[in-house]
């Protein structure tokens, strides 16, 4: 695991401390299938089931530093996956991250991964296009699929000088885009580059 925090740093993936405590205290080991537990500390993304991926940590990183986490924040994931980043996220945050998967396998499979490794977030099942009203809003929402725009709905559930980050554009083939939330009206947009993420499923997905 070392060798994997050493080269996201050495390639300025991870920039910030709290990004780079966050990768040594979470072992990525407890999030990936067992036959793939050899591959864990790869820097490639991982089949996790039903057609879905854990990211590469690379990526995983770059999406971390561009929402600039504070402690304290309220964060909305959309796709919990095996439950990887949500974990990151509240290493980082504290307790206050919410998770949807619209996979119910996968969200059980997140919430053992997440229990075993003694992180506490609150696992969703449903369309995670249309966040969670329950919470909202929230200080930093991450996206963990491709969508074809930017959700509107999860813009609305945002605070005024919130963060949303999340890939847009072609099916699995997108730019990571974050965008800041200046009024209700208002949006300032700042494009990562490109990026290849499975499609975003929901109503205001895929």
């Amino acid at each position: 695991m070392r060798n994997l925090i050493d080269h996201l740093i050495r390639y300025r993936y991870i920039k910030s401390e709290s990004v780079k405590r966050a990768f040594e205290k979470v072992d990525r080991k407890l999030f990936v299938p067992e036959y793939l537990k050899d591959r864990a500390y790869s820097d490639h993304p991982l089949p996790i089931g039903f057609n879905q991926t854990i990211s590469a940590p690379s990526m995983i990183a770059i999406m971390l530093e561009a929402l600039d986490l504070k402690r304290g924040d309220k964060v909305l994931e959309i796709g919990t996956g095996s439950g990887y980043n949500a974990a990151l996220i509240s290493e980082i945050v504290g307790e206050n991250v919410f998770s949807i998967e619209r996979i119910p396998e996968l969200a059980e499979f997140a919430k053992n991964n997440l229990k075993k490794s003694g992180y506490k977030v609150k696992i969703l099942i449903g369309d995670g296009t249309l966040g969670y009203e329950g919470e909202s809003p929230y200080d930093k929402i991450i996206v963990t699929a491709a969508a074809p725009k930017i959700p509107e709905t999860l813009i609305k559930q945002l605070k005024i000088g919130g963060k949303l980050c999340v890939p847009v554009g072609e099916r699995y083939f997108c730019d990571l885009i974050v965008a800041e939330k200046i009024s209700d009206k208002k949006i300032k947009k700042k494009n990562y580059g490109g990026c290849a993420f499975v499609p975003l499923i929901g109503k205001e997905g895929w």
